[in-house]
């Protein structure tokens, strides 16, 4: 469910936004959510390695971009590769992935606190 509007969110952000601070930073922020999101509505993992391969996965997206992976592989041209792997490389969209991870690991802190609270 959550994934579901996380991925219309950023749909519409991606047609709708050109502006300079939601969609380069708020789109990044909410992709590892949703990544997250759906990798834990399919595998019963555990949050903190779920998080941080989610994390790292990104990181290493961006780093792609650095050393322009999709020119590498001669898909400069394709609009996919570059919606999937981006084109340019930036520290801040790194930090962008950091913090929603962090509210990742925050909301999932809570929820897991409160369940257990309820059952005592």
């Amino acid at each position: 469910m959550y994934a579901i509007l996380l991925l219309l969110i950023e749909v519409l952000i991606a047609s709708y936004l050109h502006d300079a601070i939601i969609r380069p930073y708020g789109g990044d922020f909410l992709v590892v959510i949703l990544l997250y999101c759906v990798i834990k509505a399919f595998a019963n993992a555990p949050v903190f390695r779920t998080a941080m391969s989610v994390l790292i996965f990104s990181y290493l997206v961006e780093i792609s971009q650095y050393f322009h992976l999709t020119r590498l592989l001669g898909l400069q041209n394709s609009r996919m590769a570059d919606w999937l792997l981006g084109h340019s490389f930036s520290l801040t969209d790194m930090l962008a992935y950091t913090l929603g991870i962090g509210l990742v690991l925050v909301v999932e802190k809570v929820r897991i606190n409160l369940k257990m609270s309820l059952n005592n």
